[in-house]
């Protein structure tokens, strides 16, 4: 899938659409981006549409004739989707496998059973950077949120101090860990070995949470004092949690796929033979697509069935599973098809060219272009997507560690400073009964810290490796 990507990325990248100049293509950029984001903050249309219609404006500006734009905006979606679209999926079944078994529960009452005062924070950032690797980030947080309000008044502790850890575990897995459809984008459009992303990315994710959840908490706590507000989500009945996944099996499916793409990537590392039978075995099980799909089927018998699931009711739980992120795999899709025709129109070449006379180093530009599409769009997901189609031919020659270490940047820089535009914004000020300037103060700041100390944490790598 990746080397695929790659090849025809750069066969792409050879053959313009278009014959504008550099001066045009930047403009013709520049106009596409801001169509997509005048669409998504001024008429509150559904990023899908704001996507596809920015794709063609963005050819109508770069001179590019109409049905060749058409033709690279579906080649774009349709490579996209058949990527990422699967492992989504699988994605969405896993997580919608922990919530309804009652798994996320009890990694939750295990954990807070263990957790004194001064740990709690600890243990909210453990629990959500735990549950946050298959979930979306909004599905996260509902699921997380009623925890974390409970958890706060039970023991009378700060909301900011209990929550901002949470939010933060959620934010840094959602931002920078495969297999989140923003990371596993960018890994396609790129060409980066996703092993080794999701190993790099833990080795940034870890100190990250920490500074931006734990440590950044007690600060939070003192800019806005405010209790857990009433009337959220209700507890799950008695009826429903005295059947139940293990603590021990619920992490351990939770934890599958992310074990076996580590070993892929640690094998190809150690052997680095194609023709060993070894690493062929370790490729095929460590692919996302076989890590992923083994973590669904072994997650139907030690959540689902652990939890008395009938066949039916598992059939059911799977089927609820992928409505919802219809709308995530149109996005994703149309952000590839935006991807790709800025490729088709030769922006990366144009890119090449300008960057040649930069003194900024390609991870900090990276990571500067997703900032800026971050803040403008609101989409964590649309900034990684199109920062990835932007810098995508700066990653040819690039090492497997260097390649890696780009979708990361590109991923810190598309959590930056949440603020209006965002629904997560939203979320979380509803969520937490918090103001417009509050949430500006915890949410938005913390945001902000995951992304400097995440592009950071990359650049100090970037020394090393």
């Amino acid at each position: 899938m990746t080397s695929l990507s790659v090849e025809m990325l750069a066969a792409d990248a050879t053959e313009p659409i278009t014959s504008a100049g550099n001066a045009q293509l930047g403009i013709a950029v520049l106009a596409g981006i801001a169509v997509i984001v005048v669409l998504i903050t001024k008429f509150k249309l559904h990023a899908f549409l704001s996507l596809t219609i920015g794709s063609l404006a963005l050819g109508a500006f770069a001179g590019a004739p109409l049905d060749k734009t058409i033709e690279s905006f579906t080649k774009g979606l349709g490579t996209t989707v058949a990527g990422v679209g699967v492992l989504i999926a699988l994605g969405a079944i896993l997580g919608k496998l922990l919530a309804d078994s009652g798994g996320a529960d009890q990694i939750v009452d295990t954990i807070l059973a263990k957790a004194s005062g001064r740990s709690m924070p600890w243990a909210m950032v453990l629990i959500a950077s735990i549950i946050g690797l298959p979930l979306f980030f909004e599905v996260g947080i509902v699921l997380l949120i009623p925890v974390v309000l409970m958890v706060a008044k039970r023991g009378n502790y700060s909301l900011m101090r209990i929550g901002i850890p949470a939010l933060a575990g959620l934010s840094v897995m959602h931002g920078l860990i495969p297999p989140h459809p923003g990371p596993l984008v960018a890994i396609d459009a790129i060409g980066a070995n996703l092993g080794v992303t999701l190993a790099l990315g833990l080795v940034v994710a870890i100190p990250t949470v920490i500074i931006a959840g734990p440590v950044f908490s007690r600060y939070a706590a003192r800019w806005v004092d405010i209790p857990a507000p009433d009337g959220m989500v209700p507890e799950r009945s008695p009826e429903e949690l005295e059947k139940r996944p293990s603590f021990g099996a619920t992490v351990a499916t939770v934890l599958l796929p992310v074990v076996l793409m580590m070993g892929k990537a640690l094998v190809d590392i150690v052997i680095d033979d194609p023709e060993n039978h070894v690493q062929r075995v370790a490729d095929v099980i460590g692919s996302p697509l076989i890590a992923l799909l083994a973590a669904v089927i072994v997650g139907m018998f030690t959540l689902g069935r652990a939890a008395g699931f009938s066949k039916g009711r598992i059939a059911s739980t799977v089927e609820k599973s992928l409505a919802p992120i219809a709308g995530v795999l149109l996005i994703v899709g149309a952000g590839g098809g935006f991807k790709t025709t800025l490729i088709d129109i030769g922006v990366g070449q144009m890119i090449l060219d300008f960057s040649k006379n930069w003194a900024i180093p390609t991870l900090l530009l990276a990571w500067l272009i997703a900032v800026a599409i971050r803040l403008a769009t609101g989409s964590a997901t649309v900034a990684t997507i199109s920062a990835a189609g932007l810098v995508a031919p700066l990653a040819a020659g690039m090492g497997t560690a260097e390649a890696a270490l780009l979708v990361l940047a590109i991923g810190a820089g598309s959590l930056f400073f949440s603020h209006v535009n965002d629904a997560g914004f939203w979320l979380v000020k509803e969520y937490f009964g918090m103001n417009v300037g509050q949430t500006i103060k915890t949410w938005s700041v913390m945001e902000t810290i995951i992304s400097v100390v995440g592009i950071g944490f990359v650049l100090l790598l970037s020394l090393v490796l």
